[in-house]
């Protein structure tokens, strides 16, 4: 005789495994490398220095 499979461990593993799958669809779809986040974000310093630089006194 075998041993009783647990069907809720299989269940779970399944909708593990589809998880993760769609996780790393969307990765590759949405993600962005470390390199392009730290160019974004030092094109964002510029900008904000740029502006705060045009900005009129209100006196």
């Amino acid at each position: 005789m075998s041993e009783p499979v647990n069907l809720n461990r299989f269940r779970k593993e399944k909708a593990r495994a589809e998880k993760k799958a769609r996780a790393d669809q969307n990765a590759a779809k949405y993600g962005r490398t470390k390199a392009q986040k730290d160019a974004e974000k030092k094109l964002n310093e510029i900008e904000k220095r740029r502006l705060d630089g045009a900005k009129r006194d209100e006196t």
